[in-house]
């Protein structure tokens, strides 16, 4: 705890409140530094949370026939439930021991990115998954535009530069489930190191032990903060949207050990992404002589998404 404390002291949100600039450049060290940031005083109602937490366990102590039922094959994993062993991380060997559920935006008929994002699927033997699940996802998106807020800020643009960017963006909230690590796993470990594909991920759950950060020497490091706070970290599409001045750093879930194998870990991140038809490309004061231009080949998001999909084993 030491450790996360001293690398990763909590950024309460209520300073956004108060003081934007002091929120932004706190947050912008810790993000330009290590790609996480640790966020105390989120606002996310703690019922909702708890909530959320009790409906994802009850999903998956489903039978499997009865969870399979919600794999969408074919789907890329984008909605619905993601069976056990199915994702393997970017040039991995090993695939990861989790299974998930993916919740996406809801959008009305007609709409315009309607052929970019598939329609939510809701299991019938939860009561009230609605409410609570897709209550939370909206919860998340609002929360996940106000952090964009304070990186728009320590980048030096407009507070509201990335509103419309992600306004009905691709959004995917995550329910992980880790099972019970028991016997040989084969050289598989919950999560193999890998970066987010998004724009920042918000995630809950990393207060229980497993979370590790990758640093700028290599080291791995826990990222373990105190109960009840938010952790953050920059996606592979904003760090190529600042040239890698903002990184999106390799992390993973290590497997437990001593008791804890015989326990189950859960979490939810929610991975916030650009709207499918924004065009990615280098920031201003994001390249110089100092930085050259890494990307100079603007790329549509839905086309990155679905490109670093197949590299994951979620898409054909």
């Amino acid at each position: 705890m030491t450790d996360t404390l001293s690398r990763f002291p909590p950024v309460s949100m209520s300073l956004q409140a108060s003081d934007k600039a002091r929120f932004a450049k706190e947050l912008g060290r810790s993000f330009r530094e290590y790609g996480f940031a640790a966020i105390a005083d989120h606002g996310l109602d703690e019922a909702l949370i708890a909530d959320a937490y009790k409906k994802a366990a009850a999903f998956f102590a489903l039978p499997e026939a009865t969870k399979m039922k919600y794999f969408i094959e074919g789907g890329g994993g984008a909605r619905g439930y993601t069976p056990f062993g199915k994702e393997i991380a970017k040039d991995a060997k090993h695939v990861d021991l989790k299974e998930f559920w993916h919740v996406g935006r809801d959008l009305p008929d007609g709409h315009r990115y309607a052929e970019d994002m598939a329609p939510n699927v809701v299991p019938e033997e939860i009561d009230g998954w609605l409410e609570t699940v897709h209550g939370l996802y909206q919860a998340f998106d609002e929360l996940g535009v106000k952090i964009l807020r304070a990186i728009a800020l320590d980048l030096g643009l407009e507070e509201t530069f990335f509103d419309d960017k992600v306004k009905d963006g691709n959004s995917v909230m995550r329910l992980l489930h880790y099972p019970p690590v028991q016997g040989d796993p084969g050289g598989s470990i919950r999560a193999e190191a890998h970066g987010d594909i998004n724009t920042i991920t918000l995630l809950l759950g990393a207060e229980e032990p497993g979370l590790q950060v990758k640093t700028r020497d290599g080291e791995w490091i826990d990222m373990n903060p105190p109960p009840g706070c938010l952790v953050v970290n920059m996606g592979d599409m904003l760090a190529r949207s600042t040239n890698d001045v903002l990184p999106s750093t390799q992390h993973r879930v290590i497997n437990p050990k001593g008791a804890r194998t015989d326990h189950s870990r859960y979490s939810m991140p929610f991975f916030l992404h650009y709207r499918p038809d924004y065009m990615i490309e280098t920031l201003p004061g994001c390249a110089g002589p100092d930085n050259p231009d890494k990307y100079p080949e603007p790329m549509r998001a839905n086309d990155y998404l679905n490109q670093r999909l197949r590299e994951i084993g979620l898409l054909k």
